[in-house]
């Protein structure tokens, strides 16, 4: 009795040999990769689902057999197995090739040929050696070290590495394979989509929430007027802010609208123009400005038809009717005449807004687009989409073979990716499409770095422990997946991808220098006091994003909340009861070290270098107390804020030179989760920064309590201080946008009002300060008020 074969593992030998038969038909045709470590492989091109990951073991790659031999173009129906011999046949036109388990014989029509690894059966699954079925069927194999890949094709068709990475990014090619991966995807990671939030709902945890963070000293101009520049991680790569500055006017993102005022001198100080979007189902979030050109990037609404139309029919469960959808929406402007400023163009994307990023006049917009799929059911809206006025203003879909799959992807999702030239306006926007989705971005001046975690969580555990955690079932390891791509004048082409354990903090995790990508992660759960607690690494990979070297069980049970990496050094904050801060080496990529580090009070959550030996940190002072957490280690409870700065000139020992305190428990910034709210300048010795104050009457004390004591509403508004190394923090003033009739409304508590100061910049010797319902000018020198505009 035949029996077809569902399940079956091919081991790859790393040698081969030579079979000497003849086939009048069915020369070898197809092409397929397969990867160690992954559930997808690519056939012809083609990304396909598999329900078995290939892996390594004893020098030996172990491939699917049934994947194998569809990819040769061997069909189910020949693919035999016999229980009773325990052997599998693979047949194809004039050839037969079978093997038993145990038998390191091979049969091939009538040959006998002996290999150096017998089948074996594992889990009840049938393993072969995948060279010698493949040669046999007149398949040239070949291994990939650097990216752990199996190549099987023709002679002289495997994908050459001069053909780099994107030669190997498989398409999604059509709709039912789209579906297949779904499927695969759905089971692989464990994970169920709401269809009204696009929310994925891990078992087992909850995902950090990434806190945005850092960047160098503000630049400055030498026009009309010196001016600070938005707070950017890396110099030559502009990030969009909801404030900018070209020296002479401000731009603010204000209520559905773009605030345009006069801003230089200050005593001229005037609202001159407004972009109002009120009417037109669009939000603004975020501005870039140049000498030429204004780009506003929002959220725009749009209705679908019904999805999950099934039987000719809409489903009564799943969204029987219209729904609302968000694209990102970039609107560009002409700003030269600002008495007329004129819209150049308008590119939409089909999805939700991750990041963007500037260099020069080239602009990179990144979205995630929902997949709403459920098992069985039809999926909605299946293609992407984005409209570019350049082109037309019409949707266009991207077709199945246009859109590539990055293996093992996490989500079911669309990340697309859109690159334009600004100079160049009836130019039309390189735009494309990948299944899979971005979390946090990285860019340096050529290379923009797409990451996203993968949560894979096989085994329940009790949100509440309900036993000792030591004896909980272990679960695999968070992994964090990094994609690659140039830029170049207004195009992004995909270059690599990598892997690494762990999941990262925001993109103060990432770094590029000298043709490096380095990575801080965490891994593991810092309430664990097992060997699955909380680890934290550094990863240095190469330009096709190989592991090159790494740092790995950094400061266990803890975990990272902030990095800082600058040139060959890397800065970073781990934290449960004390803030160590660790200073590491990685001029050689390839054995990077740790060189010194610092126990102390308190934590970072965010590192600015102040220059090349010395960091400032933001963050919060801690008390320790008395109180037990899990596994009865003593609990640290998080204070007011704490700025303080590090001599890192000896790296072996590193210092903290100045601190300064602000407020009591419940004080906060918008500057620990958000790197742009700071304003910092070196040479002015200028350090400003937005803070709500809140303060314990009569004094902080801990004495006899279980948790300290939480302040009450004291201010909101701009902290200026001095800053240098001989003096440390000097504050040289508050500036507020509240009234006094504000403050005695506001009792203990303090919720955001439009008064509330969410940016600082400077112009010139004016420090301008901007909230929602004002915009305010003070003397740089000495912080006197000099005029002031209310924004209604």
């Amino acid at each position: 009795m035949r029996k077809i074969i569902v399940f079956g593992i091919i081991i790859l030998t790393l040698t081969g040999f030579l079979i000497n038969h003849s086939r009048a038909n069915a020369e070898p045709s197809h092409t397929a990769i397969f990867v160690a470590g992954q559930m997808t492989y690519t056939a012809d091109g083609l990304a396909k689902a598999m329900d078995a990951e290939t892996f390594i073991e004893n020098d030996r790659t172990f491939v699917p057999v049934r994947y194998l031999a569809l990819a040769l173009g061997i069909p189910d129906e020949n693919i035999v197995w016999s229980s009773s011999s325990q052997t599998v046949t693979l047949s194809d036109t004039d050839l037969t090739v079978s093997a038993a388990v145990g038998n390191s014989t091979l049969y091939v029509n009538k040959q006998t040929l002996k290999m150096d690894v017998a089948p074996l059966l594992r889990n009840g699954r049938t393993y072969l050696p995948a060279r010698y079925i493949a040669e046999a069927f007149g398949y040239t194999v070949d291994w990939r070290q650097a990216t752990q890949s199996v190549l099987i094709g023709p002679a002289g068709n495997l994908p050459q590495p001069s053909q780099g990475e994107a030669a190997l990014l498989p398409a999604v090619g059509s709709y039912e394979n789209l579906k297949e991966l779904l499927e695969n995807s759905q089971v692989r990671n464990g994970a169920v989509r709401d269809i009204f939030t696009g929310a994925v709902n891990m078992p087992l945890t909850t995902t950090q929430e990434s806190k945005a963070a850092g960047a160098p000293e503000a630049a400055s101009d030498s026009g009309a007027a010196d001016y600070s520049r938005t707070n950017v991680q890396v110099e030559g790569v502009d990030e969009a802010d909801i404030v900018k500055t070209d020296g002479s006017y401000i731009y603010q993102v204000n209520r559905e609208r773009i605030i345009i005022a006069k801003a230089y001198p200050p005593e001229d100080m005037s609202i001159i123009s407004t972009l109002d979007y009120a009417d037109k189902s669009f939000s603004p979030t975020e501005i870039y400005v140049d000498n030429t050109y204004l780009v506003v990037i929002g959220s725009t609404s749009r209705y679908y038809p019904p999805l999950y139309k099934m039987d000719g029919g809409v489903s009564s469960d799943m969204m029987p009717y219209n729904y609302q959808g968000n694209n990102v929406k970039a609107i560009i402007y002409n700003i030269e005449n600002k008495s007329s400023i004129k819209q150049v163009r308008e590119l939409e994307l089909n999805g939700s807004y991750v990041s963007s990023r500037k260099t020069g006049n080239s602009l990179y917009l990144i979205a995630n687009k929902n997949i709403y799929f459920y098992s069985g059911r039809e999926i909605g809206e299946p293609k992407p989409m984005y409209r570019d006025t350049a082109a037309g203003n019409s949707f266009v879909e991207i077709d199945y073979p246009d859109i590539k799959c990055f293996p093992d992807f996490t989500e079911p999702s669309y990340l697309i990716v859109a690159g334009l030239n600004l100079d160049n306006p009836g130019e039309a926007a390189s735009v494309s499409s990948y299944l899979g989705s971005g979390q946090n971005i990285y860019a340096s001046t050529e290379t923009l770095y797409v990451a996203v975690t993968s949560y894979n969580y096989h085994i329940w555990q009790p949100v509440v422990p309900l036993i000792a955690p030591e004896i909980w079932p272990s679960y695999d390891t968070s992994k964090t997946r990094v994609y690659k791509f140039g830029m170049d004048d207004g195009r992004l082409t995909y270059k690599a991808s990598g892997e690494v354990p762990g999941t990262i903090l925001n993109q103060f995790s990432m770094d590029e220098y000298a043709e490096f990508f380095r990575i801080a992660t965490t891994s593991g759960e810092v309430w664990r006091s097992d060997e699955f607690t909380s680890k934290n690494n550094v990863y240095v990979l190469d330009s096709s994003l190989n592991i090159a070297g790494k740092i790995e069980g950094i400061a266990p049970g803890e975990q990272i909340y902030s990095v800082r990496f600058a040139g060959g050094r890397a800065y970073m904050v781990t934290f449960k009861t004390v803030d160590p801060f660790f200073v590491l080496d990685l001029h050689d990529p390839y054995h990077p070290a740790i060189l010194g580090a610092l126990k102390i009070p308190g934590y970072s959550d965010y590192l600015h270098p102040y220059d090349e030996n010395h960091i400032i940190g933001f963050g919060k002072d801690t008390v320790e107390m008395g109180t037990k957490g899990w596994g009865g280690d003593s609990m640290a409870f998080y204070m007011g804020m704490k700025m303080a700065i590090f001599d890192v000139s000896d790296v072996s020992s590193p210092v903290q030179m100045f601190t300064e305190k602000i407020g009591d428990r419940g004080t906060d910034s918008e500057l620990l989760r958000n790197h742009k709210a700071l304003l910092f300048s070196r040479d002015k010795n200028l350090l400003s920064f937005p803070v709500r104050v809140m303060k314990v009457q009569g004094g902080t004390s801990t004495s006899g309590m279980p948790v300290p004591e939480y302040g009450a509403f004291s201010f909101q508004g701009a902290y200026v201080y001095n800053i240098d190394l001989v003096n440390g923090f000097a504050l040289k003033g508050r500036i507020t946008h509240l009234t006094s009739e504000d403050y005695l409304k506001a009792g203990n508590y303090w919720y955001n009002s439009d008064r509330d100061i969410q940016r600082i910049l400077y112009i010139d010797d004016a420090l301008y300060t901007l909230s929602q319902g004002m915009i305010k000018a003070n003397s740089l020198s000495d912080l006197t008020e000099l005029n002031k505009v209310d924004v209604k």
